[in-house]
């Protein structure tokens, strides 16, 4: 079995729906923010602000690049697709699916971003011009789009076990 690639905006649900989604399919979970942690020992947010915003990009792609793992679901953080390089390694293992929010529920759901560590490129400086830029770069991207909005965690794992 190939492994499901999630990806989508901060607060999309990548982590809940993945780890409800692995266990549903008897396979392993892999949470691209926790491999980050585990590698730097620090919260992401830490390791932003050490490594400034291109430095945490690299180290980014370079452990999802890292990822070897078979019949696995696989959580990224809402930054993957920032690098092609990481997006063409995940697509060589399995399907790409994105947990399709708008930015007006993105905002709902992370009251204070700032404090989560997450990635602002350039001008960037609200949820709603992060949306913007990351949008096409999800639809580029995706296999499958999957509209996540005022569904549960269990609602989208079983439209996931469909497709």
């Amino acid at each position: 079995m190939k492994d499901v690639v999630l990806i989508g905006m901060p607060a999309s649900g990548k982590s809940t729906v993945g780890s409800l989604l692995a266990e549903k399919r008897g396979c392993a979970f892999l949470d691209g923010d926790r491999l980050i942690r585990a590698a730097t020992g620090e919260p992401l947010s830490a390791t932003l602000a050490r490594l400034g915003t291109e430095g945490f990009l690299a180290l980014e792609e370079e452990v999802l690049c890292g990822i070897s793992e078979k019949n696995a679901v696989i959580a990224t953080g809402g930054s993957a697709v920032y690098s092609e390089k990481a997006m063409a390694h995940l697509k060589s293992l399995g399907r790409i699916v994105y947990l399709k929010i708008g930015g007006k529920e993105a905002e709902a759901r992370i009251p204070d971003f700032s404090a989560r560590g997450v990635v602002m490129r350039g001008n960037v400086a609200t949820l709603q011009e992060l949306y913007a830029e990351r949008a096409p770069l999800y639809e580029k991207y995706a296999d499958v789009t999957v509209d996540c909005t005022g569904k549960t965690p269990d609602e989208l794992v079983s439209e996931l076990l469909e497709i």
